[in-house]
Order: C-alpha cells, then structure tokens, then sequence
C-alpha cells in the first residue's frame, strides 16, 4: 500500500462527507495488478448508520457504457457485427430516419453506423422535455418508459431502441458529437445478434469470466442489504432521492425488461477493478480471455475527428482536452484538461459520482464510487486525481 496516498485520500474523503457534499463514498486505486490505497467515508445508508464500505452495490449508470462497448467489440472481433454497418440491419426503427432542424424534417443524408454509436457521432440525444424536436420525443418515450416500469407491459431493450430510431435524430450522423442513447442501441444490437438477453450475454462473456459476482442489472435478495441509497443535497443536507431516472428502477428488485447498455448496471468498485484490469491487461484476466489485443488498442484510443472533438469540448467544459470512443474519454491533450490526467488515460463516470479511469503509461486504476445526485459530488473526482497523480 502506498501509506501516503491511502492517508491523503482518507482525509480528503472524511472533509467531503463532513461538508455534506456527499453521504458517503469510497475510493480504489491500483497499481501494476495490486491495490495501492483504499479508502471510505460516511454512510451507504444514512437512517441506518450503514457503512459506504468495499462491498457496497453501487447503481453505476453511465459507466455501464465502457462495458456495453465491450460487449460489441466481442461481437466485432468475432466477425458477427462489422463496425461500418448501418444500424437498420439490425433494428428496423432504424430504417428512413429524419433529422429535424431549422428548415424542418428532412431524410438522413447516411444511415446510422455501428461506429457512431460507439462514437456518440449518432445524433441521437438523451431526452429534454426542453430541447431540440428529438430530444421532446426521446423524453416522452422515457416517460412512457418510466411510467410502465413496475408493470407487466414494461417495455424491452430492442422494443426502445427502434422507438428511439423513429424519434430521429438532432444532426446528420457522423457530422457531431452529442451524448445520448447510443449505447442502449449498441445493448439491443447485442440481443439481436446474440439470440439472447443482453444481460445474459454480459453474464456469460464479461461478468462470469471475470468473477463480477455483484455486477448486473438488478440485485438479488440475499445482496439487497448491500445497496446504497441514493442521496440529494437540499438546503445544505443530505435527503433520500429515491427515483427511476433513464428507465432504471429504483428498487432494483427484479430483472428489468429494458436491460439499458446506457446506464443499467450496478456494481461495486471491486468488480469494476476486475473490468478494468483486463483492459490494462490487454483483454486477459485471471486465465480468462475476453478481448483480443488488437481490439483492446483499438477501444483505448480516441476516434472523433477534429470537427467531431470541437463539437466535444464545445459542448462539455470537463472533457476538454479528451478524445472520445468506444463509449470512453481518451485523454488527447493532457494540458488541456481540468484536473491532473496522463496522456492515454481513458474511462467514463456515472451519473451519480461514480468514476472510472485506466492509465495504461502508469499501470493504473482509479475507481470512486458514490450515490449522490448533485454535480458538487463531480468535483470530488477531481480532487481524487489530483491527489493521486501527486503521490504517485
């Protein structure tokens, strides 16, 4: 262990709970396949007095993303889905998109191809009720998502992915960057080509082989008693915030039918660590081979041209500095950047706090996992980065 560090992000961590920007929170970082520091402060749940401890099953949301992109490229290296392919040959929905802007409706001037999705060059955008004519359609089709939730009629991964290919798109695909749905389609591309769920695929080609044990889109009953609650700072205090966001159950307690590649998983920080040392390994972990190393080097580097990437870091002050692909940051210009980072870092984070970044030049895995539903809890990843990257 690297005494230093563990202190420095003990300290950090204990002013953060303190300060209430977060209920609690925990921190892994490894190095050359061996933890180096582990740290944790405050409460998973707070009625309870429950520990944010090693073990706590987070909702990782966004950092879904990175393994659903791992996922496809089994399917890539495979031979089974070719990266050029447009999307419709896999989802009808698909098929005749329109693009809405200010002259109107118009066709698409291209399909839609794997590699947009892989890239967020899709146009497809998350919902706004707000926005642009697509993003309005997105969210009332997450409404009428969220609202079938805890029904028999819920709606299904691929039965969402052609409705949000009909909803069309803000920009011709391939001209842009927007963060969106991209990766809930790459997830029903994955059934449709498998023949399977895309939670069973995962489980038999990523999670089983990896002994994720605590990874999936739903939580058994013998592990609920490990699940952070989900917390908001109101009024300078911390409250429960117990809501369905993206078509994601709160409760967690059952196989949902829309399996999101976007943002469905939960997980804890050790079984994430696992994810991402195969990546640092070239594809291998523990005897087990998920990737190949052509495929691993091609998902660890950025892929946006250079009008792509201004529309980047147009658009997300945070990644200035980053490339984008294979559903990941990919540190383009280090000096750019908001916080400490490395030249071929990459990772992703969640919506609530959750965090996750490989630097293969180090050998290194940062993993920061929370519940917290402010973008105050944001910061404490950069903190975690900075303090890293100086002990180091």
């Amino acid at each position: 262990m690297n005494k230093s560090l563990q202190s420095a992000l003990q300290e950090l961590l204990e002013r953060e709970v303190e300060n209430k920007t977060v209920a609690g929170v925990n921190v892994l970082v490894r190095q050359s396949d061996a933890d180096i520091a582990y740290a944790q402060a405050g409460h998973a749940d707070a009625a309870s007095a429950k520990p944010f401890d090693r073990d706590t099953i987070m909702r990782v949301y966004s950092m879904s993303k990175p393994i659903t992109a791992a996922a496809v490229m089994i399917l890539v290296q495979c031979g089974l889905i070719a990266m050029g392919e447009p999307v419709e040959k896999y989802l009808p929905g698909f098929r005749d998109q329109v693009i809405y802007d200010e002259t109107g409706e118009k066709k698409v001037s291209r399909p839609t191809y794997v590699r947009d999705l892989l890239c967020m060059t899709s146009g497809l955008p998350y919902g706004n009720a707000e926005g642009t004519v697509t993003e309005k359609r997105v969210q009332k089709l997450f409404d009428e998502v969220d609202a079938a939730l805890y029904t028999d009629h819920a709606l299904s991964t691929v039965e969402i992915a052609n409705r949000i290919g009909e909803a069309g798109v803000d920009f011709q695909p391939g001209s842009a960057w927007k963060y969106g749905t991209s990766a809930d389609i790459l997830g029903a591309i994955v059934e449709t080509v498998s023949g399977v769920s895309f939670g069973e695929f995962l489980q038999n080609e990523i999670f089983e082989p990896l002994g994720m044990k605590d990874t999936g889109f739903y939580v058994p009953a013998e592990k609920r008693e490990r699940i952070a609650s989900v917390y908001e700072k109101k009024n300078g205090e911390m409250q429960l915030f117990e809501t369905n966001h993206l078509g994601i159950k709160y409760s967690l307690d059952s196989e949902p039918a829309f399996q999101s590649g976007g943002a469905g998983l939960t997980s804890t920080l050790d079984d994430y660590a696992r994810f991402a040392q195969m990546l640092l390994n070239g594809g291998s972990f523990n005897g087990h081979t998920v990737l190949n190393e052509a495929t691993i080097k091609y998902m660890t580097h950025g892929a946006l041209t250079t009008t792509q990437r201004d529309y980047l870091w147009a658009t997300w002050d945070s990644l200035c500095g980053y490339d984008y692909g294979c559903l990941m940051r990919h540190a383009y210009d280090p000096d750019m950047a908001f916080h400490y980072t490395w030249p071929g870092e990459y990772g992703w984070d969640g919506w609530l706090g959750t965090f996750f970044a490989n630097v293969p030049s180090k050998n290194l895995t940062i993993l920061i996992g929370m519940q917290i539903s402010n973008p105050e809890g944001n910061f404490i990843s950069e903190k975690v980065r900075n303090v890293t990257a100086g002990k180091l």
